[in-house]
């Protein structure tokens, strides 16, 4: 199937995306600075509709069973890892939904899990890193970190893996439309009764008008980008280095078909198929992508490269700092 990625750097991807109703969308905003608005260098007024960081968690998301922490069932025998917490707290988190993946505290913080990691990848501190055994260690763990990058600064600050796979949505040719609205208040729209105790901070009462900002665009592109030569330095077996592929192709396929609502004022859907802009390469199906992976999984399984069980499960217990007393926590008065 990727015969015709063999000498090529990167898979350069494009999809023209439209508002799935009218013409306008609401892009990502961020404190303090609002939308992305910018203009080229050439003049043209640009939008960041969607950054790399939140592309990045939306691909990670097309994997998962629900909101995860557990992965899609359809993906069944791709390792990663579960820790179930106990104590202060009672729940699971995985490394599917961990920042950093096997960074999370929760996660490497398990000394025998740590040192695991550090024996399979022979990472030792004050020697140089083999990466070939590094990408051996997180396919064997979790090959979802192969996809999208990890920093492993809690083992050693040398262990850091770019994404392979990014992505990033931008519109051109783009122009507020300026409108507004209320937050009624059906019992007083004066807002001068309040609740007598008041337990929820930042109550708003009142009728409370606001300004709102949306956009139309001549276009709306979703780029994508897959670093074939990262994932080829790995040095993985080939059916490993194949099955990472298939899954960041997979993932994007799935974004695409069903994670296109990125807020509840941009819905927006494929317009036409997607350009691949380099090399001359045909993406295949998402049907065939999804068996492509099943494939590579058994074949990974049968070769003895993941973890057995496929989910690795480690124990940790939650706990609350005590709070400082009021006379461990006061300042000392000068003599």
């Amino acid at each position: 199937m990727f015969e015709e990625l063999q000498n090529s750097p990167r898979l350069l991807l494009e999809q023209d995306l439209q508002p799935i109703q009218g013409s306008r969308f609401q892009p990502t905003g961020f404190p303090d600075l609002g939308a992305a608005d910018f203009r080229r260098a050439d003049g043209k007024r640009m939008l960041l509709v969607e950054s790399a960081q939140s592309m990045a968690n939306r691909l990670e998301k097309t994997c998962l069973k629900g909101d995860g922490p557990h992965i899609a069932e359809e993906l069944t025998g791709l390792p990663y890892v579960v820790a179930k917490l106990s104590g202060a707290v009672e729940t699971e988190t995985s490394s599917l939904v961990e920042a950093h993946r096997i960074n999370s505290p929760w996660i490497i913080s398990d000394n025998a899990f740590q040192a695991e990691f550090m024996k399979r990848s022979g990472c030792e501190k004050g020697k140089p890193i083999a990466w070939d055994k590094v990408a051996a260690t997180l396919l064997h763990f979790d090959p979802s970190s192969l996809v999208h990058g990890l920093f492993l600064v809690s083992l050693d600050s040398r262990l850091r893996l770019p994404r392979a796979l990014s992505g990033f949505i931008e519109a051109s040719e783009v122009v507020e439309v300026v409108s507004g609205g209320v937050k009624n208040d059906a019992l007083d729209p004066t807002g001068k009764i309040i609740q007598a105790k008041k337990s929820v901070e930042k109550a708003v009462y009142g009728n409370v008008p606001y300004p709102r900002v949306e956009y139309t665009a001549g276009r709306i592109v979703a780029y994508f980008n897959l670093d074939l030569a990262l994932i080829r330095g790995y040095g993985l077996p080939q059916e490993a280095e194949r099955l990472v592929i298939a899954l960041a192709m997979f993932k994007i396929k799935r974004f695409l078909s069903a994670g296109l609502r990125l807020r509840t004022a941009c819905d927006l859907a494929a317009a036409g198929d997607i350009a691949v802009k380099a090399p001359a390469f045909s993406l295949p199906s998402e049907e065939s992508l999804l068996e492509a992976v099943q494939s590579g999984i058994k074949a990974c399984a049968a070769s003895e490269l993941f973890a057995q069980p496929a989910v690795t499960t480690i124990q940790t217990v939650a706990v609350k700092p005590k709070a400082k007393s009021e006379s461990s926590s006061a300042p000392v008065p000068s003599e």
